[in-house]
This record gives structure tokens, sequence and C-alpha cells, in this order.
């Protein structure tokens, strides 16, 4: 499984979309006033996106899994709190199940990245080998092959 970024991470996909959701559903008049539930499900939905890139972009997969974990729990979060915007009337039953699916969905698939990284040999970005040349191995034709210039 390679990626050139996190973007590419379906998992990121998913958790795009449930902030996207989020954002739709704390819109609404009602919702929009309660300010703490509001904020605290924007930030669980944002976190769970922000974490997977996050950890990607540290380019060390023990790090990633870290991050990633924490991702899973902000997914669930959402779950627990769209509920409680289901009992003070602030979303429908349907709205909740549609949200709680893609909450779900996105844990799956972060779960499912967790897995495949914990059996996985290689190590990250941070690992990346160079040749005598100086050149990356990397795939990515955007990844450096030189480090920055010296300040000194």
């Amino acid at each position: 499984m390679t990626f050139k970024g996190f973007e590419d991470i379906e998992a990121w996909q998913l958790a795009r979309e449930m902030c996207k959701l989020v954002k739709q559903f704390t819109d609404k008049e009602a919702f929009s006033k309660d300010w703490e539930l509001r904020k605290q499900i924007k930030n669980s939905s944002g976190s769970a996106m922000d974490c997977i890139a996050e950890g990607y972009e540290r380019g060390n997969n023990n790090e990633f899994v870290y991050f990633l974990g924490i991702s899973k729990g902000s997914s669930g979060e959402v779950r627990s709190q769209a509920y409680r915007a289901l009992d003070y009337g602030y979303i429908t039953e349907s709205e909740r199940a549609t949200l709680n699916q893609l909450a779900k969905r996105t844990g799956a698939a972060i779960q499912g990245l967790i897995d495949y990284l914990n059996k996985t040999q290689i190590k990250g970005q941070r690992y990346q080998k160079f040749d005598k040349n100086n050149k990356s191995n990397s795939n990515d034709p955007n990844f450096p092959s030189e480090p920055p210039p010296s300040n000194k």
C-alpha cells in the first residue's frame, strides 16, 4: 500500500466526508445555538481527519499508527455526540444513523490501515533509502533528491 500523500488514504477521505456532514448538521438553527456540543462534534470530526494527515506526514509508521488510533477514537466520539444531538432534538434519527454509518466506515478504514501497518516491514517515509548518487528510491517524483541547503 503506497500513498503519494495523505489525501490518497481512503480513511482520510471518509473522515473528510464526515466533517462535511457534521458541518451541515451543526449549521441547522437549533444545533448552531448549542455552542459547546457544536464545537465538540466539529472538533472530533476534524480530529479524525487531521490525525490521519499528521500521522502520515510524520514519516514513521509507529507514529502513524499512534495517530490513527487517536483518529479512530475521534470517530467514536462523533458517534456518541450524534446521540446527544439526537436526544437534544438537533438532528433526526435518520441523520444520526447516516452520520453513525459514516463514522463506523471511517473507523473500519482506519483499523484496516492500522492492521496493515502493524504487519508490514516498511518503516515509513522517514526511512527512505538513498542510492550512491543521493537519489531517493521513492516512486514519488516530488520527493527531494537532496537535503535542504544549510544556513551555516
